[in-house]
């Protein structure tokens, strides 16, 4: 197994009992088919279309959505959900121990990370998690960059501009 600790993304929390109406109605996941232990890609457009945030999200429980995104962007982000609230009975918060790692390989589903894993699903042909909380520091990013550019997977800041592409 081989794993990266990503200290350029957080992580943001939606909960409450309106939490899966309100980012079904504002993002582009169907969360109907996000199953609990996985982690799918999903943006929050623009009127235009453009992607003007984009992000990994998983169910963290019942109510309780978890938003992996750039730490960045994660306090406009967060700004942005705010704006859509409305009388919505939501909370929207940055998780404040936000570690992130990813690992892959034979052994990523378990690890020394303190935390379950979610499979990433933007990875079809490949056991790829993400793990949040208490992670152990250090693993190499660099071959974290090599397998997510050998698989397509594009990522904001890196090989696009949020505000400029489309999905």
């Amino acid at each position: 197994m081989r794993f990266a600790q990503l200290k350029d993304r957080a992580l943001v929390s939606v909960s409450g009992p309106d939490a899966e109406s309100f980012l079904q109605n504002i993002l582009t996941t169907d969360l109907d088919a996000l199953a609990a232990g996985e982690a799918k890609p999903g943006a929050l457009l623009t009127p235009q279309g453009k992607i003007l945030f984009d992000f990994l999200i998983s169910r963290a429980g019942e109510n309780l959505f978890r938003l992996e995104c750039r730490s960045d962007i994660s306090d406009d982000f967060m700004r942005r959900l705010m704006l859509y609230k409305l009388r919505a009975k939501v909370e929207i918060a940055k998780v404040d121990q936000g570690l992130v790692a990813v690992a892959w390989g034979d052994g990523a589903t378990t690890s020394q990370f303190d935390s379950t894993p979610f499979a990433d699903a933007r990875f079809r042909n490949a056991v790829v998690n993400r793990f949040y909380g208490a992670i152990a520091a250090g693993g190499d990013p660099a071959a974290w960059q090599a397998l997510r550019i050998a698989h397509g997977i594009a990522e904001s800041g890196s090989d696009y501009q949020l505000g400029d592409a489309f999905p």
